[in-house]
């Protein structure tokens, strides 16, 4: 669950499992720390979303490259089946709608859909008040929605072939 989270926040599988780690490592280090004010895991799930946090500020200090070291373009060979590339579809066009939404709206929603925590849960988790995480809950799954539908309508645009079929 905690890789999911950071996976979601971070949109990148190489960077989630960065802040996956950094977060157990951080989970182990500081375990004699926890107090029990809240549940554990509501602690597991602030150490896992700092850690993505963290992940990506030091992400958007680091130059991206399409290219490999000696200058080549490179190209994967895409072996999935129509099943798998349908599900790999549906998660991508998820993870585009994710990445359009502000961060704040990005990791309530995540929170509350992939880690299916509750309101007070993400409130303590996040350090807002709940009122204020049911506004970024609302407000981020009605972009996400507007942005799927648009998603959805360009792809039908650029690939009539690819729409539904019967």
């Amino acid at each position: 669950m905690i890789r999911s989270i950071c996976r979601r926040i971070l949109l990148n599988d190489s960077d989630a499992d960065d802040a996956t780690q950094n977060a157990m490592i951080a989970i182990v280090r500081g375990y004699e720390s926890f107090d029990g004010r809240s549940a554990f895991s509501t602690w597991v799930y602030r150490i896992a979303t700092n850690a993505a946090l963290d992940e990506r500020r030091r992400r958007n200090r680091r130059p991206l490259s399409l290219f490999s070291t000696d200058g080549q373009q490179v190209d994967i060979a895409d072996t999935r089946s129509d099943d798998q590339q349908m599900a790999f579809e549906a998660t991508d066009y998820l993870t585009q709608g994710l990445a359009q939404i502000p961060e704040e709206f990005r990791v309530a929603l995540v929170l509350r859909d992939v880690a299916d925590l509750d309101y007070e849960e993400i409130s303590q988790v996040l350090g807002i008040p709940i009122g204020t995480v049911r506004s970024r809950i609302a407000r981020g799954r009605g972009r996400l929605a507007d942005i799927l539908g648009n998603l959805e309508a360009f792809d039908e645009r650029q690939n009539p072939d690819t729409g539904n079929q019967s």
